[in-house]
């Protein structure tokens, strides 16, 4: 048995199990952030495509790309009263609301974005999954992610003195503004849509990006420096509402978790085989390129640690598997 299937047998039937109901056609909604070219929006496009014809044309799937249902606080609240039935949502709001999951986030607890991928199909980051019935009344089916993060600004970054009073786009969660905080940079939350905009008028100075997003999104355009750091994975979870989920028979619930179980495997896939290009992409644009370590930023780390190692209790548990891993 899966580490989700054995999730699903245990943590989801104790909290949310009020016993199966009939099979019944439905068109479910998933909601997402990302803009519909984006290997996140097309996978869930997949997913929708399989579960209609795996379903034999019972079930239906509407992909709702581009924060078109609301922001991600806004799709969770829709989630919990059934009036969303599934999303692909960043673990950065998921993290807002269970802080273990911020252990996700900690500078440098993955070298890469394969270290990243072996971390998220491990038992350990599994058992993550098993908070989210009971405290949030979601069911989450597995990760995806995007690539490491990294830093593109405006002026050159060339130390973390550099990035002192410095605003910078963050994805509004706790663990990345904590690390931004702890340079000195000003994190400003801000949507990924608005971005391209307030980076040419100066309403940010600097933004945190993966290298897929500022090429998708061209953001490269209006800032020329780029601080190739990889200091933080980003992952993303595959939900189904809690309140949906106990509706749904038990046949229907297999379909539903093996099928976006393995569109979410995609996307692990799917950027582990993307990244080597886009950087090689990236180096070759017309940008003052700088590279970073963990000594770049230690005593951000540092800070970092002091907050999220009481914060997140499995923080230490992750850090074992990531290692193991690096065996």
């Amino acid at each position: 048995m899966t580490p989700i299937k054995t999730l699903m047998s245990t943590a989801v039937a104790a909290s949310l199990a009020l016993g199966a109901t009939t099979a019944q056609a439905r068109d479910f909604r998933l909601g997402l952030i990302t803009p519909p070219q984006h290997l996140w929006s097309t996978e869930a496009v997949a997913f929708a495509e399989s579960l209609h014809e795996r379903s034999g044309g019972e079930h239906s799937v509407s992909v709702y790309p581009a924060q078109q249902l609301g922001n991600e606080a806004q799709m969770v609240q829709q989630l919990q009263t059934g009036a969303l039935d599934m999303a692909f949502l960043t673990i950065a709001e998921i993290s807002n609301r269970i802080p273990d999951f911020g252990a996700l986030y900690a500078p440098y607890l993955v070298d890469g974005v394969d270290h990243a991928a072996a971390l998220l199909r491990s038992d350990t980051a599994a058992e993550l999954l098993e908070l989210m019935p009971a405290e949030v009344g979601l069911v989450g089916l597995g990760y995806g992610m995007v690539g490491m993060r990294q830093v593109l600004s405006r002026a050159p970054i060339e130390s973390q003195a550099d990035m002192r009073g410095q605003r910078l786009r963050i994805t509004p969660f706790e663990p990345i503004r904590d690390f931004y905080t702890a340079t000195g940079a000003a994190p400003a939350p801000m949507p990924l849509l608005e971005v391209y905009d307030a980076l040419a008028n100066g309403q940010v100075d600097a933004i945190d990006m993966d290298f897929d997003s500022i090429l998708i999104l061209k953001f490269h355009e209006q800032a020329p420096n780029l601080l190739i750091s990889n200091h933080m994975m980003f992952p993303m979870v595959g939900v189904v509402s809690g309140r949906v989920w106990r509706e749904l028979s038990a046949e229907d619930r297999e379909l539903i978790e093996t099928t976006m179980a393995e569109h979410l495997e995609n996307v692990l896939s799917g950027f582990q085989a993307m990244d080597a290009a886009q950087e090689k992409e990236i180096r070759e644009l017309d940008l003052n390129i700088v590279e970073a370590d963990a000594a770049f930023f230690s005593d951000a780390i540092a800070e970092w640690e002091a907050t999220w190692g009481d914060k997140a209790p499995r923080l230490t548990m992750l850090r074992e598997e990531a290692d193991r891993l690096r065996e």
